[in-house]
């Protein structure tokens, strides 16, 4: 991986001109900002990203559509909002585990572990939105960016916990794609327990790469206390 996760990544765009809210106060006192992206967040998940018009989260977040470019020029920085959402939160625990001590085995168990309970979160299946076709496009690099700076980060603990003799690229890519597996789950399982989930897959990751049950047990016990001290804070007043 020539990727680097030591950056804080890219610097957001400035806010374009325009009004603030124009309705009256927040209804759920989170803010007009946390407003339109959970109203976006809800449209997108349950209309489609395609068929959500900007009036229409405007609309359904109780402002007026010329106020809400006072917060995102267009409905893509919404969505890529979302997204960066839903993967920033796991690549700050990435960035603290690569420079803890322990075993990487036990880094990896926390790091898939957290990585699953926030794919797991909220209301809204959030991560389902990876899976547009849009995000493929140029107006979603930075998150495309920070993505790929995760599965970097998955692929050195993977190279530590894994043999020597064994090779590790692929199976860096198949852990990720296995912890991200657990969005279309949520498609079947809308009332999937994020905690015990986390703790599912986070034990079939290691026995993926090849552990046997004493060492998952043994990653596994160093490895929630350690989960519980990598976990970012969660972002005051925003919610799905």
């Amino acid at each position: 991986m020539t990727t680097s996760i030591v950056g804080q990544g890219a610097t957001p765009a400035p806010r374009r001109p325009g009004r603030p809210r124009a309705d009256g106060a927040s209804p759920t006192g989170r803010g007009t900002e946390s407003d339109l992206l959970s109203a976006a967040a809800r449209l997108f998940c349950t209309v489609g990203y395609t068929a959500t018009s900007t009036r229409a989260i405007a609309d359904a977040a109780g402002v007026r559509q010329a106020s809400m470019y006072h917060w995102f020029g267009t409905k893509a920085a919404i969505l890529q909002r979302l997204l960066l959402d839903s993967v920033e939160p796991s690549l700050e625990s990435a960035r603290l585990l690569l420079a803890r001590p322990e075993e990487p085995a036990v880094r990896l168990w926390a790091l898939a572990r957290l990585d699953v309970e926030l794919l797991c979160s909220g209301e809204l299946n959030i991560g389902a939105l990876y899976l547009l076709p849009e995000v493929a496009g140029d107006g979603f690099a930075t998150f495309r960016e920070h993505r790929e700076q995760l599965r970097a980060a998955y692929g050195e603990l993977v190279a530590g916990a894994v043999r020597p003799d064994a090779g590790h690229d692929d199976a860096a890519a198949v852990v990720l794609t296995f912890v991200e597996s657990v969005i279309l789950r949520r498609r079947d399982e809308p009332e999937l327990d994020a905690a015990k989930a986390g703790q599912r897959y986070a034990d079939l990751v290691l026995r993926l790469l090849g552990l046997d049950d004493d060492d998952v047990a043994r990653a596994r016990e160093a490895g929630s206390a350690l989960a519980d001290e990598a976990r970012p804070p969660k972002p005051v007043g925003r919610q799905n």
